[in-house]
């Protein structure tokens, strides 16, 4: 069955107490706005910022694991997705409550999400 697929955006791995701060920081490093400020609590683990370029998804995430940025590729079937990446050399690392945490052939850590408003933004790939 067909699926598509396309270059969701980047998470900002940060390994932090402080959420807010490492969102200031790449708000005003990268020159886009924090989409809303009050958004969770203290402990939300995610901040997602607006006005970005090519309407690309970039949010920061406090993690455990050592600061890194990683891509998402939203599909609007992720296993036939990560089945598709997996034929090209990715493995599949593991399935975190709605996604699949995925390494290329060359290490980089990446992760195939469900995509969200499909009629916005580039055109998804179709896959066969």
């Amino acid at each position: 069955m067909a699926h598509r697929s396309r270059l969701a955006g980047f998470i900002i791995d940060c390994k932090t107490d402080d959420l807010d701060a490492a969102a200031d920081f790449w708000s005003q490093a990268l020159g886009v706005t924090i989409a809303d400020r009050h958004a969770g609590d203290d402990t939300a683990e995610y901040q997602n910022f607006g006005n970005t370029p090519g309407d690309l998804y970039i949010e920061v995430q406090k993690v455990d694991h050592p600061s890194r940025v990683h891509l998402d590729i939203e599909a609007d079937d992720i296993d036939a997705e990560a089945a598709r990446l997996e034929k090209l050399g990715a493995k599949k690392v593991a399935f975190v409550k709605r996604w699949w945490v995925m390494e290329a052939p060359t290490g980089q850590r990446f992760c195939v999400v469900k995509m969200k408003e499909p009629e916005k933004r580039s055109v998804p790939n179709e896959w066969p």
